[in-house]
């Protein structure tokens, strides 16, 4: 409410308890936590602090507020998006095999993916649809540690791929840029659907 969203905000913690209505020490308290949890950063100055809302710390109040709006608007229950079948990276077997990903897929989704992704390139207008999907909270699927290396989380959202079902799976890290959507599910897409590099696909994403 002090404007954090457009930037950085200059407060004391004797001034943010008594918005807070406790004492200072729980004041600072929470902002500690909030910096350990890198949801905010904080540059101190003799009078007080610089506090600036990092990415993640946006991310939660954006999830937040949608949560509202599921409250208080009527919110569509799916969104659909259009895009063109482009070739990936080669990764997407190998993730969907690891057996710390593919146990989630089971249990969560229901399905035992097919080793391979479909990757979507979105038409442009359907990129700022996207956008919701990173906003929401999704299906989430825990990382991991392997002797060799660690694995990221990412959530999913079930989705229908011209009348297949699968999930849209987003990684939270990822080479892809944003107009690039991946696609896990039980059945080789490609060879069901009969498409080719190129071709236009339509998804359904239940949000």
């Amino acid at each position: 409410m002090m404007g954090g969203l457009k930037g950085p905000v200059k407060i004391n913690s004797l001034e943010l308890a008594s918005r807070l209505d406790t004492s200072p020490q729980t004041a600072a308290r929470r902002l500690q936590e909030l910096e350990e949890e890198n949801l905010i950063t904080r540059t101190h100055i003799p009078s007080g602090q610089y506090i600036f809302i990092t990415d993640q710390g946006k991310k939660i109040l954006r999830q937040e507020y949608n949560d509202y709006r599921m409250l208080f608007e009527d919110m569509p229950e799916s969104i659909v998006l259009k895009g063109r079948l482009i070739e990936g990276l080669g990764e997407g077997k190998y993730y969907v095999t690891r057996d710390g990903y593919r146990k989630q897929f089971k249990t969560k989704l229901g399905f035992d993916p097919f080793p391979g992704t479909l990757n979507l390139k979105l038409d442009m207008e359907y990129i700022p649809l996207r956008g919701r999907l990173e906003e929401r909270q999704g299906i989430k699927i825990d990382g991991f540690t392997t002797e060799n290396r660690t694995f990221g989380d990412c959530k999913c959202f079930r989705c229908s791929v011209d009348g297949k079902e699968g999930a849209v799976v987003i990684p939270s890290r990822t080479h892809y840029p944003s107009e690039i959507i991946e696609i896990i599910s039980p059945v080789h897409l490609r060879k069901e659907l009969g498409i080719e590099e190129g071709d236009e696909v339509t998804v359904e994403v239940i949000l």
